[in-house]
């Protein structure tokens, strides 16, 4: 945490709900009383593109943007994302991979192929990896949209952010109706790691 700042690079593709995750983890930092800074990339997001959210938060943080190198954590929604970001992670960083793989309409063209054995890879890369399958932990909530909560409570246990916190941002934040279950697969995600 380069002067009291901590990075958070969260990857994935459009639909994962990265976006609503990057607000969350910033929420949750402004109730500690955290300066925050966010910067969002989602261009083709709604046709399953990339979809990136840096997120910078500590006592004073001048730019929203995390230089390559610098991230202490990655939180990758989608497999194949971790490993195309990865790059961003600082030497000694955290990287916390979605086993869950999204296939882009290209592959079906023949032309380009998914990577194989992209968990190794990045094993290989990044000593400090954490796999889970936050889609199947969504699947037994009964609810795979809860994958951006689940995620979120693997990642609460490597940031200084009060569990506390957590709960009451993803009640506020969470869709209608949905607080409860939300919180819950936050839960699951922190008892996961």
């Amino acid at each position: 945490m380069k002067d009291g700042t901590t990075n958070v690079l969260i990857v994935g593709v459009g639909g994962q709900g990265v976006l609503l995750a990057s607000e969350m983890l910033c929420q949750v930092a402004r109730a500690m009383g955290l300066d925050t800074k966010k910067s969002e990339v989602h261009g083709m997001s709604q046709r399953g593109g990339v979809v990136t959210s840096h997120v910078r938060f500590g006592k004073k943080v001048h730019s929203p943007l995390i230089e390559e190198g610098a991230a202490d954590v990655i939180l990758a929604f989608e497999v194949a994302e971790g490993l195309r970001w990865v790059h961003y992670l600082k030497p000694g960083g955290t990287i916390i991979v979605n086993e869950q793989k999204i296939f882009p309409p290209i592959i079906t063209t023949g032309k380009f192929s998914y990577p194989e054995k992209v968990e190794d890879t990045i094993k290989a890369r990044v000593p400090k990896t954490t796999t889970i399958d936050a889609y199947e932990i969504g699947k037994k909530l009964g609810n795979t949209k809860l994958v951006n909560t689940i995620l979120l409570g693997v990642l609460s246990n490597d940031l200084d952010l009060e569990e506390s916190k957590w709960l009451q941002v993803i009640e506020k934040m969470a869709p209608k109706g949905t607080g409860e279950i939300n919180k819950q697969a936050f839960i699951e995600g922190r008892a996961a790691k």
